[in-house]
């Protein structure tokens, strides 16, 4: 059966597993929900989703657990990273990738629009106003 992976992420985990996120929103409260589902996967869970971006990011986000990977479907979209010897911007158009190691602060602005992909340890992940 297909998954609307636009609605419904996927949760990639320890030994090649695959589990579809049912009811998942980005609610504080579904979040929570999640992170305590799959907690015993640490370091090595992912959640693979796909959403179409528009404008700048309001927040800064990093995954202290493990490097995020970003593939551009549609659009142009520009990364920046904060690094300790300043910020780095890196502008993705489709089919280019982008890695966020762990721990690296990064936030995006997707300009008029388009579709990601995003493979992202979500597990300890941490956000701060832009």
């Amino acid at each position: 059966m297909p998954i609307d992976i636009t609605k419904v992420p996927i949760h990639l985990g320890p030994g090649g597993t695959a589990s579809p996120v049912e009811d998942f929103d980005w609610s504080d409260e579904r979040l929570a929900a999640y992170e305590q589902a799959t907690k015993a996967d640490g370091a090595d869970g992912r959640m693979v989703m796909m959403f179409h971006m528009v404008g700048a990011w309001t927040t800064w986000e990093r995954h202290p657990l493990g490097a995020e990977v970003v593939l551009a479907c549609t659009g142009t979209h520009r990364f920046v990273q904060e690094h300790d010897d300043g910020e780095r911007v890196v502008v993705l158009t489709a089919g280019q990738a982008l890695v966020n190691p762990p721990g690296v602060w990064h936030t995006a602005d997707s300009g008029e629009g388009g579709w990601i992909v995003a493979i992202t340890p979500g597990l300890g992940t941490e956000h701060r106003p832009r």
